[in-house]
């Protein structure tokens, strides 16, 4: 799945870091997201959308 991670978070200037802890994960969980080796569960999703004030559809996109 295609998603716009980095994009969003690099429009905050926030860290791979930054986010790990606004969702309580860790950065390497972001980094695999942001490079689509790991899909995040579906309350992962919620979270991440819930940051940044946007639905899920927009931040994760059908390949």
């Amino acid at each position: 799945m295609n998603n716009r991670l980095k994009v969003l978070r690099a429009e905050k200037s926030w860290s791979q870091g930054d986010l790990a802890e606004r969702l309580e994960v860790s950065r390497q969980s972001v980094n695999a997201i942001e490079t689509g080796k790991y899909d995040p569960s579906l309350p992962l999703a919620f979270r991440i959308a819930d940051v940044f004030g946007l639905a899920i559809e927009e931040i994760f996109l059908r390949d």
